[in-house]
């Protein structure tokens, strides 16, 4: 990913003299050198000089077009400037906008206010008129309103700043289906040209047996290599196998990681998707070689499933060097516990959930798999955090995409599931099990999501705000009355 900055655009005019400007100036750059130093950030502003006129405007938001480093601009008025100088640069402009609503002061200084001091701080004037000719455009933005040293502004501006680099990032975004989608099954379906008009997606299909050429080519030495560092880092758990047997099933996996990865580099590919009904010449079903890629930022869908890998990948991309960063992962709805007052939904998949949402040690496991008709995959097993996160689920409803936000709780189960041989997690959808699971299925919400703890609903609601589409939100304020009328709303507004 790209050393992404985002620039900070002060608005003015020059009705009050150079020496208003110089403030103007002096306090925006103080202002940037504060939030950089915040470290709420996890990107760099960077400070552009004052804009006074439409030739001015026009020219900057020009740049940030063109500046490939450039994800972002922030904009502030901090006294009244023109709106309509404002028309053309916003005109041009294709990056994300965001509008921070703030001043200087924190306080009113009510000793020594003059109509100096009004006129030269006067964003709650400046704010409104650009914020008006922006609403008129029908341009898509950001608003944040506070002071911008208060840790809840700079917490939203962070947010925003990754959704920002998930759009930016989106058109880059390159998916390797390996076969088609799996057979009459109708949610992971889609229109692949509108996905690329919409979002930037390139999806693209190749057999299955020009990749595994690239694994048969993998040297012994390096799968043999990959293998070590399987067994310094994970827990073998033979569970009565013999271990010889046992590591051929593992390095076969190896071979499909190196392989694998060597194709999706060389082809330039983000995100993958393989069928088990299209094997080709592989011996297993890629398990923990899919795990594997995934902790490494690569997106994952399963059975064909473009829409959940270009998702994993985009989640990926906007968590990327997060502190303290709980996890991102392709996710499969399995099984339902429906006793009362413990609710909550099994999830999973055959093999392929990312260790990044691990908790605690993680182990590998070969196990049979009734799916692909070949040998015992090796898989990565362990259970997931605890905590909130949000499952997103991408849907096409033919005339138009929809994204499924649902916040979700994780919670340890009640007892281990010693015979089941994956990765799982287990969480309580909001705003409880009957709720959340009527209001997803009235959404037409797929049984496959991209899984975070590290983002949140607003995050990726303003994301799909961003691209243009539909987003619907499931959250502790649902109801299913509500959630109706939303729909229905939507259906004439998205059309």
């Amino acid at each position: 990913m790209k050393n992404y900055v985002f620039w900070f655009a002060t608005g003015s005019q020059d009705l009050y003299g150079e020496e208003c400007l110089a403030r103007v100036a002096q306090h925006s750059k103080i202002m940037v050198e504060k939030m950089n130093e915040s470290g709420l950030l996890p990107f760099k502003l960077e400070w552009k000089p004052t804009l006074i006129d439409s030739v001015s405007i026009r020219r900057l938001f020009n740049e940030a077009n063109a500046d490939e480093n450039c994800a972002g601009v922030i904009t502030w008025m901090h006294t009244f400037s023109p709106a309509k100088s404002w028309i053309l640069g916003l005109q041009e402009y294709r990056k994300p906008l965001l509008h921070l609503h703030t001043q200087f002061n924190e306080e009113l200084p009510y000793d020594t206010i003059d109509m100096d001091f009004m006129n030269e701080n006067q964003s709650a004037h400046g704010d409104r008129e650009y914020g008006h000719i922006v609403t008129r455009m029908g341009i898509e933005r950001k608003i944040v309103v506070g002071h911008w040293s208060n840790e809840n502004v700079l917490k939203r501006i962070a947010g925003w700043m990754r959704t920002a680099v998930g759009v930016v990032e989106s058109s880059h975004i390159r998916v390797l289906r390996v076969a088609d989608n799996m057979r009459n099954v109708a949610v992971t379906e889609g229109d692949k040209v509108e996905a690329q008009i919409k979002f930037g997606w390139e999806i693209d299909t190749y057999p299955i047996n020009e990749i595994v050429e690239y694994v048969e080519d993998v040297p012994a030495a390096d799968i043999e290599a990959l293998v070590e560092e399987y067994y310094s880092k994970y827990d073998i758990l033979l569970e009565g196998r013999d271990e010889k047997e046992f590591r051929r099933h593992v390095a076969v996996q190896a071979g499909i990681e190196l392989g694998f990865e060597k194709f999706l580099k060389e082809k330039n590919y983000h995100a993958i998707v393989t069928h088990f009904g299209d094997l080709g010449g592989l011996k297993q079903l890629p398990g923990l070689a899919i795990q594997r890629l995934m902790e490494k930022g690569y997106g994952f869908g399963a059975e064909g499933d473009w829409k959940t890998a270009a998702l994993v990948r985009l989640m990926k991309v906007m968590t990327m060097d997060m502190k303290d960063a709980k996890g991102t992962s392709f996710m499969e709805d399995y099984t339902y516990n429906l006793v009362p007052g413990k609710e909550g939904i099994l999830q999973a998949h055959m093999l392929e959930i990312c260790p990044s949402i691990a908790d605690g040690r993680i182990g590998i496991k070969v196990s049979p798999l009734l799916m692909g008709n070949r040998e015992d995959p090796a898989r990565l097993v362990f259970t997931s955090k605890t905590g909130p996160g949000i499952a997103v689920s991408m849907i096409d409803l033919g005339n138009r995409f929809r994204l499924i936000i649902n916040e979700v709780e994780c919670k340890k189960t009640e007892k281990p599931m010693p015979k089941l041989p994956v990765a799982t997690a287990f969480w309580t959808p909001m705003p409880n099990l009957e709720t959340g699971a009527e209001a997803w299925i009235l959404a037409g919400g797929a049984h496959h999501t991209s899984f975070t703890y590290d983002l949140t609903a607003d995050q990726m609601a303003d994301w799909a705000a961003a691209m243009g589409i539909e987003a619907v939100v499931i959250d502790k304020n649902t109801s299913i009355r509500n959630l109706k009328n939303e729909l229905l709303w939507n259906s004439v507004v998205y059309r």
